[in-house]
């Protein structure tokens, strides 16, 4: 896995494959940033912005936007495997410093710092449907600037109930993966 696009292009991501996880497969991700900076109806603009990675795995969407000129990124893992990897590559790309990285679910209260963020990366696990929850929660706490994206990674044929929580903006399908690009109404 490598960093597709900024200034640490071209440089190795560490990841650890598994049965219960699934890593952001590169096309997908090139997408998913080719959305993000070509999309008229995207009013954010990755560079200087505040990104939270949650379910963040190896980190690699949040390393792509710190690659790509972001502020600051904030990842969210409960795995101890994955929080370790995490750390490891932080330290690898010499990011560390843009950084924070909370070992914890995010579905707990408390866990995600008071901050306004820019670009939200949701990426449960597939069966995890709790996720729609803490959406809930994000929007009722205001924890987003007023420009800002929510991007979900689902499984093609999940069926996730969003309410009047989030307004669709794009939606992409690729493989066995669904990407949402939304805003919270």
């Amino acid at each position: 896995m490598r960093i597709i696009g900024g200034n640490l292009k071209g440089k190795k991501i560490n990841f650890f494959k598994s049965q219960t996880t699934r890593p952001l497969k590169d096309s997908v991700k090139e997408s998913i940033f080719n959305v993000l900076n070509h999309s008229n109806k995207i009013e954010v603009e990755i560079k200087n912005s505040k990104v939270l990675d949650l379910y963040a795995g190896t980190g690699s969407f949040g390393i792509e936007c710190i690659s790509r000129g972001a502020k600051i990124a904030i990842f969210v893992e409960r795995n101890i495997i994955f929080y370790k990897l995490l750390v490891e590559n932080l330290k690898n790309l010499s990011i560390f410093k843009q950084t924070k990285i909370i070992n914890n679910n995010v579905e707990n209260d408390k866990v995600i710092p008071d901050e306004k963020y820019n670009i939200i990366f949701f990426d449960p696990p597939y069966k995890n449907t709790n996720f729609v929850k803490t959406l809930a929660k994000f929007k009722k706490e205001k924890k987003f600037n007023r420009n800002h994206i929510l991007i979900i990674h689902r499984e093609v044929r999940s069926e996730e109930n969003f309410n009047d929580l989030i307004q669709i903006i794009d939606e992409r399908k690729y493989g066995r993966s669904r990407i949402i690009f939304a805003k919270f109404i």
